[in-house]
């Protein structure tokens, strides 16, 4: 079975090395980025299978950018997770907000969570 290559973009340190050493446990090639443009210049050079994607970000917001990532990788799986959760689901490219590569995931995150972001 071949690594599924998942990128996490967010600020939370402890998060992130959480994340990675789950994921790397579950066959994953893990990469990480704490701000948004180093994490969309990670989308173009990487081509993940897997984004998770924090709204509230050092430079920025992220959300807004789902649409860009889409559009970089096509199918990639977006997991757009914030601890507030927003009124509505961003646009992620379809016009409608309603794109099915684009899941809302409120933080804190469960390992059952987790294990969705693979299926």
């Amino acid at each position: 079975m071949d690594k599924k290559k998942v990128l996490i973009i967010d600020d939370e340190v402890d998060f992130c090395l959480l994340m990675q050493f789950y994921l790397s446990k579950k066959n994953c090639d893990v990469s990480i980025s704490h701000t948004l443009r180093d994490g969309l210049g990670l989308v173009q050079n990487n081509n993940p299978d897997i984004v998770i994607l924090d709204n509230n970000l050092p430079d920025g917001l992220g959300w807004p950018a789902a649409k860009d990532i889409l559009q970089i990788v096509p199918g990639v799986e977006l997991f757009l997770i914030s601890a507030n959760k927003p009124g509505t689901k961003p646009d992620c490219g379809d016009g409608d907000g309603s794109d099915k590569h684009c899941h809302i995931v409120e933080k804190p995150i469960s390992i059952s969570q987790i294990d969705n972001f693979l299926k």
